[in-house]
Parts: structure tokens; C-alpha cells; sequence
């Protein structure tokens, strides 16, 4: 049983909102997350009491009602006219203290827009980032940012090089995790100006043990421990990775699923390792990724997630919580911030 606040969850965000979260916070709430379910209490309410022999009422289960949803065809500005939205609401108990963390799958421009003026940024912070785990031949690799920031200037990647370094730290436990900034070469000045600006930026960046440029392959390959790009580029390759898991996934099941009945035997005996594997690259496996740099924790899904990524999601917000995620990150930031103030001092 975790201790402390619960999880706030957008519980009408997502295509398959809110049967696909009421799931999911079932589930984590059977193995002791706390959960607030956020939004139409009605509706929440109705898909909890679809679970047959599950007295949810006994489970560390709340729900506080929110009127309206934000809908993906809606601008992200929409946020900051209605204060009513469930996301906003879930924000809002996380700037109050009565949450510890938001996990939201729905629209995530007004997650962002939500977190942002909701919560207010940590100081230091030029813009937040989005973190992604890639899986790799050592582990997982963090990748930042993935899609809060399409453009950039080099002190934006300096903050997120700081942010992906702290998480990489609290969630993967890597002591001194080493830094690399994308690009297309791995030697000094290979690269646009934003990329060539951030390396001089990052080789005198205290805080991070900064590795160098590296390239595309360098993520799979476990060279460093947290990759640096601007959001745009980094989206492009979660997005990307993402889809290649599936359809290699794919087709190792097409391949073991016909031909001969020495095939099929042979299938059936590596099916158990297929599974290890197929967790490792599915995307449901962390459920959501987090936004780093606002002043509270916050978690943001595809909008397509099932019961199982929001499952995960809360699990791993959880996690974040009990790591101390956001303090982390803020003595990182304060850290640069220091530094910076001394130089001009």
C-alpha cells in the first residue's frame, strides 16, 4: 500500500475514456496506488460498478467530479478558459497538495497548457520537457525531449540534458548518468547551429557528465544514458520506434504461425522468451511519460491507451513519487541556476 496523496487521473481523457481508466485504476488501486478519478462523476461511477465481485469502495478509490472534457479536435488553449475541464481539475489538485501526481492520455497540448499555467514552471526551467525510456542492448535509454517543444533554442537542451539526468538518476538509479546530444555524427561540429550552439552550451554545463554528440544508432546501442534533442526530432523518433516494435513483433508471430509443424513446435517453446521480449518494446509496458519542469508530477499517455497503459501509468507515477522525482529535478535546475548567478556575480 503506498502512502502519502494519490494519483489524480484524467478519468474522461483518451479515446477509450473512462471504462479504459476506471480499468486501470482498479487495477493499480488492487495492488495499493491511491487513485482520484477525475471527471463526470456519473459516468465514472457507472463503469466502477461494472466490476462484478470488486467492492471498489474498499479500494483506495475517490472521485471528485468534473463537468467538462477537453476534446482532441479542441485548441489546447481551451484550458485557459474553463476552469471545469477534468484535466484542469486534476491539476488543480496537485497545485493544492491533494494529489501527488496527474496522469492524463487525453489531448497533449492542453496537458501541457494545463501543467504549465496550473502548476508554473521550477525554477531555472526555460521550457518543460516530456522524458521517454527507450529499451536498448544495456537497459533503457532516457530520451528528453519527445514532443513538449517543436522549437528550440540551445538553452532549452540545457535544461532538458539536467531534467533527463535527474530522472535517469531517481528512476534508473545510474549515479552519474553520462549525456549525449543527437545529431548526425558523432564528431565536434557535426550538425545544424541549434545542435553545434547546444554542444559548446553542454561541454561547460556543471551537473551532467556531458559524452558528446551521438547518433540515431547510439540510442539502441546503450552509449550514453540520456539522449538530448529538441522535442520535434525527439517525437519523430519515439513515434518512429514505437511503430518498428510493432511491426517486428508482428512479424516474428506471422513467421511462427505457419509453415511446418516443426515451426509450430518450435514456437511453442520460444514463446515464453517472445513475451520478455514483446513487454520490453510495448509502449503500454510504462503507459506514460513525464513532463518535467512543472512544479508537481506530471504523467501524459497516448491517447489511444488501454486499461493496461493506464495501469502502468499509475504505477510508474507511483514510483516517480516514492523516488522523489521532482526534487530531484528541481536541485539539479537549482544547481545551473547557482552556477549561472556566480558567473555573472
Amino acid at each position: 500500500m503506498s502512502e502519502g496523496l494519490p494519483i489524480a487521473l484524467d478519468a474522461m481523457g483518451g479515446d477509450h475514456a473512462p471504462a479504459a481508466m476506471v480499468e486501470g485504476a482498479v487495477r493499480a488501486a488492487k495492488e495499493g496506488v491511491a487513485v482520484v478519478l477525475v471527471g463526470r462523476e456519473d459516468a465514472i461511477t457507472k463503469e466502477l460498478e461494472r466490476f462484478a465481485g470488486v467492492n471498489w469502495k474498499a479500494l483506495p478509490l475517490t472521485v471528485v467530479h468534473a463537468s467538462d472534457v477537453i476534446q482532441m479536435e479542441d485548441a489546447a488553449t481551451e484550458v485557459r478558459r474553463n476552469k471545469n475541464l477534468s484535466i484542469n481539475v486534476a491539476v488543480n489538485l496537485v497545485r493544492h497538495k491533494k494529489a501527488s501526481a496527474v496522469v492524463a492520455q487525453g489531448h497533449t497540448g492542453a496537458t501541457l497548457v494545463s501543467a504549465l499555467f496550473g502548476l508554473g514552471r521550477l525554477a531555472g526551467v526555460e521550457r518543460p520537457a516530456i522524458v521517454s525510456n527507450f529499451p536498448n542492448a544495456k537497459g533503457r535509454v532516457t530520451l528528453a525531449d519527445v514532443g513538449a517543444n517543436a522549437d528550440n533554442r540551445p538553452e532549452f537542451l540545457q535544461g532538458f540534458a539536467l531534467m533527463g539526468a535527474a530522472y535517469s538518476s531517481a528512476m534508473q538509479g545510474i549515479a552519474d548518468p553520462s549525456v549525449g546530444l543527437l545529431t548526425i555524427g558523432e564528431e565536434e561540429g557535426k550538425g545544424n547551429a541549434l545542435v553545434n550552439e547546444t554542444f559548446d552550451l553542454l561541454k561547460t554545463t556543471p551537473g551532467i557528465r556531458f559524452f558528446g554528440n551521438v547518433e540515431g544508432r547510439d540510442i539502441f546501442k546503450g552509449t550514453v544514458d540520456v539522449v538530448v534533442t529538441d522535442g520535434f526530432t525527439g517525437n519523430v523518433v519515439l513515434k518512429a520506434a514505437e511503430a518498428e516494435a510493432k511491426v517486428l513483433i508482428g512479424w516474428i508471430k506471422e513467421a511462427l504461425s505457419g509453415g511446418s509443424w516443426l515451426v509450430k513446435l518450435g514456437a511453442l517453446l520460444v514463446r515464453p522468451a517472445l513475451r520478455g521480449v514483446a513487454a520490453k518494446l510495448d509502449p503500454a509496458e510504462f503507459g506514460a511519460q513525464p513532463l518535467l519542469g512543472v512544479k508537481g508530477l506530471v504523467f501524459i499517455g497516448h491517447g489511444s491507451s488501454d486499461a493496461k497503459a493506464v495501469y502502468s501509468a499509475l504505477i510508474n507515477a507511483q514510483k516517480a513519487v516514492d523516488a522523489k522525482l521532482l526534487e530531484k529535478v528541481a536541485v539539479k535546475l537549482e544547481g545551473l541556476t547557482k552556477k549561472l548567478e556566480e558567473k555573472e556575480g
